[in-house]
């Protein structure tokens, strides 16, 4: 069978996957993808996708962010909830596959899931009014932007954050987050890399209530109430960060310029977290730990909306490249946690490579 008939065969396979994804989202015997109610003077907005983690995808960003905008500029709205349907999830992140299905037929999903959650993760981190996420249970990815932007975050026992595709900005996680939790698991628990304090999630409702029934709310005020919730909720507060032990080793051994810098480093260390890391390290993408290296250091630097811009540019080369595919292909679909990644060592991965990722792409860049 030619190269040509088995291109055009997996994109087709591709094509009706994305179909059927969309026709899924489109069905009118659903139930809403996004609760938008007003609570007295509260906006409240629920993801309610809890049988996938209520994973975000366009439609709900489509109605989300015209709603904000909204309810920024109505008189009669002092605050805005928002937070996830069900007891596991606030937002599990974007919705992978529907992007991935229409990155593989060239399907515009593409490029506007991308374009309009940055639009949205900006609306966010601007909002001239008091913006609450109750991020209870897990929340990752596009769940992170949703929370993170916004001048409050409140977590639980049940919190558990993380950026599987790394920090959209990371100067932004130097914001003040309020935990109504003080434990945390290992991986990027929201205690752990805030270190907030530690409470019951069967607090949230009693929160919400007392947030609705403020009277015409300043800032202030909403963070007295969440104050005041977390000086309640300090069992384990005692509890030292999670990573403290580490600081000291991570600053030393993350220290150099380049990635392969920094494997050399923990090779030399030869110690059993420094083991673990190059572990870790070695099982991802070396096209996107140097994209991530170099994100980082760019991003400290940048405002909110120029790391937007900076991650739309590489969100669109990963939907240009093969590893964004195998890497979904490996962990999502085959789940067989092997993927072969193109180029395979971090050696091959050039510097010009890298480089393009962040290139303008002119009139199709993101604009804010």
């Amino acid at each position: 069978m030619s190269l040509t008939v088995l291109t055009s065969a997996y994109r087709l396979r591709s094509l009706c996957r994305l179909q059927r994804i969309q026709a899924h989202m489109m069905s009118s015997h659903a139930e809403p993808e996004v609760l938008l109610e007003k609570v007295g003077r509260t906006g409240v907005i629920t993801m309610n996708r809890p049988k996938v983690l209520n994973a975000l995808n366009l439609t709900m960003i489509r109605q989300i962010y015209p709603q904000l905008k909204k309810w920024e500029s109505d008189n009669e709205t002092d605050i805005v909830i928002i937070k996830g349907a069900g007891d596991k999830a606030f937002c599990a992140g974007g919705d992978i596959r529907a992007v991935t299905e229409a990155g593989k037929v060239g399907d515009s999903l593409a490029q506007d899931f991308f374009r309009e959650e940055y639009i949205l993760n900006n609306a966010i981190g601007s909002y001239r009014k008091p913006y609450i996420a109750l991020i209870d249970g897990i929340t990752m990815g596009g769940g992170v932007g949703l929370s993170v932007h916004g001048r409050f975050r409140v977590a639980t026992e049940k919190t558990l954050f993380a950026m599987p595709e790394t920090a959209i900005a990371s100067r932004e996680i130097g914001k003040q987050t309020h935990c109504i939790t003080q434990r945390g698991r290992d991986r990027s628990r929201t205690s752990n890399s805030h270190r907030a304090g530690k409470a019951n999630a069967l607090q949230i409702p009693d929160l919400q209530k007392e947030l609705v029934d403020l009277k015409s709310p300043s800032a202030e005020d909403v963070s007295r109430v969440l104050d005041s919730y977390q000086s309640q909720s300090s069992l384990d507060a005692e509890k030292p960060f999670i990573l403290k032990k580490h600081v000291s080793d991570i600053d030393r051994l993350f220290s150099a310029s380049s990635v392969e810098g920094i494997v050399k480093n923990l090779k030399t260390d030869g110690s059993e977290f420094a083991k673990k890391q190059t572990e870790t390290l070695s099982k991802m993408s070396p096209t996107s730990l140097k994209i991530t290296l170099k994100q980082l250091q760019a991003g400290a630097a940048l405002s909110l909306q120029d790391v937007l811009v900076m991650e739309y540019r590489l969100s669109q080369a990963c939907m240009r490249g093969c590893d964004f595919y195998e890497g979904v292909r490996a962990v999502l679909v085959d789940k067989d946690q092997n993927p072969k990644w193109n180029p395979s060592t971090l050696e091959e991965v050039s510097d010009q490579m890298v480089e393009q990722c962040f290139s303008s792409l002119g009139e199709k860049d993101l604009t804010l």
